[in-house]
């Protein structure tokens, strides 16, 4: 195992930001316009024509993940180079893993593994998609963290090693907008240039189910903080998660890739 994975880390006062994005509330669908559309995948060709696998693109040719949602082992990997990514164990490519998401790192969790290969969730739509990649030019870690979120009771817990070291109340997508159920991750650190209602977006390899776009973004869903109290507790979002400031600061230490469990 390599060094742990980047934490998303909120940016001091005054100081450059970890990742600075004029647009960064453009990705999720928090907000924003200008993002470019979901590309589909296409049949598998010459390498440089294979879609990314990124929170912009859709991949309907790669298995849904179709266990109950599970935090795994903890082991999260990293591709050094793009990588081919194969609906089975050495099939055809039909997609590349980039080395980078968001300006930032790739950090995927892996769900299943053979010899020579890892099954990882990827963070394009539809939800849940995974995909194969080939065991070589991979940096692996384990994170020992797990994000929940409780639709029902409108909370989130932090966990580190199956101990429990923080529960919030959280605003969640309102019923016309749901928060998405199910396994993902942590994606991407974005702090905004310019100061807005949160001082990070930590999008998720998830998206709106409801909302094929928000105001120009392809409507990834992110933890996010608010100004105000008087949101937790309430189903009020286009499906993001937005937590209180502690919560926030708690969640920016937590490496990229983590499983976050998200139940109806």
């Amino acid at each position: 195992m390599s060094d742990a994975p980047p934490r998303a880390a909120l940016p001091a006062a005054g100081a450059a930001a970890p990742v600075l994005l004029a647009a960064a509330l453009l990705v999720t669908g928090c907000g924003g316009a200008g993002e470019p559309a979901p590309a589909h995948a296409s049949p598998a060709g010459d390498a440089s024509e294979l879609p990314q696998a990124t929170t912009y693109t859709t991949l309907d040719d790669l298995p849904r993940d179709a266990s109950a949602p599970a935090a795994g082992n903890g082991t999260v990997v990293h591709p050094e180079a793009a990588t081919p990514v194969s609906a089975k164990p050495g099939a055809p490519a039909v997609a590349e893993l980039p080395s980078t998401q968001l300006k930032g790192p790739t950090w995927v969790p892996v769900i299943e593994a053979r010899p020579g290969w890892r099954r990882v969730l990827l963070p394009s739509r539809p939800n849940g998609v995974t995909g194969w990649i080939p065991d070589t030019g991979l940096k692996a870690a384990r994170s020992a963290h797990v994000v929940k979120v409780d639709l029902g009771d409108r909370t989130m817990a932090l966990y580190d090693a199956g101990r429990k070291v923080g529960a919030w109340s959280v605003a969640v997508g309102a019923p016309k907008t749901p928060t998405p159920t199910g396994r993902t991750f942590l994606l991407a650190s974005l702090a905004p240039a310019k100061p807005t209602y949160s001082p990070l977006i930590l999008p998720v390899g998830a998206h709106s189910a409801t909302l094929d776009t928000f105001g120009g973004g392809p409507g990834t869903v992110a933890f996010h903080g608010w100004p105000s109290t008087d949101v937790f507790g309430k189903a009020v979002t286009h499906g993001c998660v937005r937590v209180p400031a502690d919560a926030l600061k708690r969640l920016a230490a937590v490496p990229l890739g983590t499983p976050v469990l998200i139940d109806g």
